[in-house]
C-alpha cells in the first residue's frame, strides 16, 4: 500500500474537502480525486460518497480510516527502527491544542522539542479545547492539550503541565442593562443573572455543580464553543462568564473583564498532555512526552 496514498486519503476523511485535503498534501484537486478512486478500485468498495457540495465517508470508509491511521502509525514505527541512524528520531508527530494552549504552553514546549529533535516533524491543529481528548481517542491526533476531565477515559494517559483557577468574570463596565453591577449576592441574583458559558466540557461540568449544590437554575444568555469566545461576549457586557484564569491571562481583552470575588470557588483546571496509552511505544511520542 502507498504511504503517500494512505496519507492523502487520511487528509480527505479529516476534511472532509478535496480543496483544503488537497492544500495540504500539496497535490492538485484532479490528482488527489484520482489517487482516491485508484484506492476504490484497489479495495472494491466506495469509500467515500460525495457530490457537488458534500463530500462523506462511507461505512467501509469509516473502516478504512481505522485501518489507514494504525498502518501510517506503523510505518512511522519501522521507519525508525530501520533507519541508518537509530540515533536520531525522524517522522512526523500530530498534536491538538486551543489557541490558548498554543501561545501559553506550546510555544516553549516546541522550541525545546525541535532543539531536541530537529528531523521530528510536527502537525499542530488548533481548536476548541473541548474536542482535544476526543481528536486523540478517535486517533486523528497522537497528542493533544487539554483540561483533565472528572473520569480519564480508559486507554489514555495524562501528564500535568500546570494548574489554573476557574473564573467567574464580568465586563468592567455595565454596558448592557441586564448585566450584574457586581457579584450576585442571593440565590435570586443568580437565577435572574445572564450566563456565558461553554456547550459543554471540564468547565460547564463544574459550573454546572455548582449552581446545582445551591438549586440554582441559571439564565443562560449565550453558550459557545471556546474560551475565548466567552472573554469575548464577556466584555461586550452580556453577562457573567466562567473561562479558566490562563485563558483571561492571555487575553487581549483582560483589560475590560474584572475577575469576580465569588465563594466557594470552583475547582481549578488541572492542564495536562494526552495521548493513547499504546502511543507511548512509538518512540517519536514517547520523545515529546518526555519532554514535559
Amino acid at each position: 500500500m502507498n504511504v503517500k496514498l494512505l496519507k492523502q486519503f487520511l487528509a480527505l476523511a479529516e476534511t472532509l474537502h478535496f480543496g483544503r485535503a488537497s492544500e495540504a498534501c500539496f497535490v492538485s484537486v484532479s490528482a488527489l480525486s484520482r489517487n482516491i478512486r485508484y484506492l476504490e478500485d484497489e479495495l472494491g468498495v466506495v469509500l467515500f460518497n460525495r457530490d457537488n457540495r458534500t463530500v462523506m465517508l462511507t461505512r467501509e470508509g469509516q473502516r478504512f480510516l481505522e485501518y489507514a491511521r494504525e498502518a501510517i502509525s506503523q510505518w512511522n514505527l519501522i521507519r525508525h527502527e530501520l533507519t541508518d541512524n537509530p540515533g536520531e528520531l525522524s517522522g512526523e508527530i500530530s498534536l491538538y491544542g486551543s489557541v490558548t494552549a498554543s501561545y501559553s504552553f506550546l510555544h516553549e514546549l516546541l522550541r525545546r522539542f525541535r532543539s531536541a529533535y530537529p528531523a521530528i516533524e510536527i502537525k499542530l491543529r488548533t481548536g476548541d479545547p473541548e474536542h482535544a481528548i476526543a481528536h486523540v481517542l478517535d486517533g486523528k491526533e497522537d497528542l493533544s492539550i487539554a483540561a483533565k476531565p472528572a473520569h480519564l477515559p480508559r486507554g489514555l494517559a495524562f501528564k500535568p503541565i500546570a494548574t489554573s483557577p476557574l473564573l467567574f468574570i464580568a465586563p468592567l463596565e455595565q454596558q448592557v442593562p441586564s448585566a450584574p453591577a457586581g457579584t450576585p449576592a442571593t440565590a435570586e441574583q443568580w437565577a435572574n443573572t445572564p450566563m456565558i458559558l461553554s456547550e459543554s466540557g471540564v468547565s460547564r461540568a463544574r459550573v454546572d455543580e455548582w449552581f446545582r449544590k445551591r438549586d440554582i437554575s441559571p439564565r443562560i444568555y449565550a453558550q459557545v464553543t471556546g474560551n475565548e469566545a466567552i472573554v469575548s461576549m464577556v466584555s461586550l457586557g452580556f453577562g457573567i462568564g466562567v473561562v479558566p484564569k490562563i485563558v483571561l491571562d492571555n487575553s487581549p481583552l483582560r483589560e475590560r473583564i474584572r475577575v469576580l470575588d465569588v465563594a466557594p470557588t470552583l475547582d481549578p483546571y488541572d492542564i495536562g498532555l494526552f495521548t493513547l496509552k499504546k502511543n507511548l511505544k512509538n518512540p517519536l511520542v514517547e520523545a515529546f512526552w518526555s519532554l514535559m
